[in-house]
């Protein structure tokens, strides 16, 4: 019997959309989800209501899916690597692990994956005084010593912005990748230090708290704050491809604004995954207005199974 809707992705979104599934107390929900993704990295998000401290990306997990599963909502550890419609409408999924799973209505969440070169102590500080996103984070660097460590464009491009929130900022391009004459031009008037080296470990002063960027000359750079900006994030649209779904030139899914609704019917999707500005709290939006308008498509598609069923049993309804 197929599941009335799989949410592929238990990141932040996908727990959103569960959470408010599973509040219906109508439907058979699961959450397929490989346990990677933006939010088990960070350590810190702090433009969330109610978490002026911040919470991790780990804990706010957790408690989402607590949450979810007081509810109801069943959850299974599996990456969904082919999707496709079957001829009586449904959606099959099948899962790396051999398993497969079919669905009347699906949500993709499965997100976005930053490019994070391997350098020594980055990981640990994301979220805690690294940072991705200006949008999310921009705040936090604000009259501190700050290094940016990037490639290329996209890093000049973050490095401009960045400089609108501190006046000590120094951008190291970690790949030495070509950078637009333009960019180091304006990069030079808005007095941003310019370094083209590898970066071969970063140190901490304390548990979460960049204190110097080491340089593969031996240059030792002070910092306060950090950001990442390499570019190259790959966006895990795969699934919505195979199902048809309209794409963007960015490889991020398009949806209708009002119900996230892809360009296929059953078919939804919400967070990085989609057009928007990549923050939890838009994410967790999304995930609310997907689920919403699934319980539409849904309790249309349950009125019509019903019937279907009441006939079959041989009872005919009648208002």
């Amino acid at each position: 019997m197929p599941q009335d809707c799989i949410i592929v992705g238990g990141g932040i979104a996908g727990l959103q959309a569960a959470i408010q599934l599973g509040r219906y107390s109508a439907y058979d929900v699961l959450v397929v989800d490989a346990g990677e993704g933006r939010s088990t990295l960070c350590r810190g998000y702090h433009n969330i209501l109610g978490w002026p401290e911040g919470i991790s990306g780990q804990e706010l997990r957790a408690r989402g899916r607590h949450q979810a599963e007081s509810t109801g909502v069943r959850f299974a550890r599996d990456r969904i690597v082919t999707a496709a419609r079957t001829s009586a409408g449904t959606i099959l999924l099948k899962g790396e692990t051999g398993e497969t799973y079919e669905t009347y209505t699906t949500l993709l969440a499965t997100g976005v994956s930053d490019r994070i070169p391997e350098i020594p102590g980055l990981v640990p500080l994301l979220g805690s005084s690294v940072y991705i996103c200006p949008d999310c984070d921009g705040y936090e660097i604000e009259g501190k010593r700050t290094v940016l460590m990037g490639a290329g464009d996209a890093g000049a491009n973050m490095a401009l912005l960045l400089a609108e929130r501190t006046h000590s900022l120094t951008y190291v391009n970690h790949e030495s990748s070509r950078i637009s004459p333009e960019l180091l031009e304006q990069m030079g008037h808005a007095s941003i230090s310019y370094i083209e080296a590898a970066i071969v470990e970063i140190r901490s002063a304390a548990e979460g708290q960049i204190a110097q960027v080491i340089l593969h000359d031996g240059t030792v750079l002070p910092a306060e704050r950090g950001f990442i900006a390499f570019g190259g994030n790959k966006v895990h649209s795969d699934l919505a491809r195979q199902l048809g779904a309209v794409l963007s030139d960015n490889g991020h899914v398009e949806s209708d604004p009002r119900s996230k609704q892809t360009s296929v019917d059953n078919v939804w999707a919400a967070g990085d995954i989609a057009l928007h500005a990549e923050q939890a709290t838009v994410a967790m939006g999304e995930g609310s207005i997907a689920a919403i308008w699934i319980n539409k498509a849904l309790r249309v598609q349950k009125g019509k199974f019903d019937q279907r069923k009441s006939y079959n049993d041989g009872i005919i309804r009648t208002t």
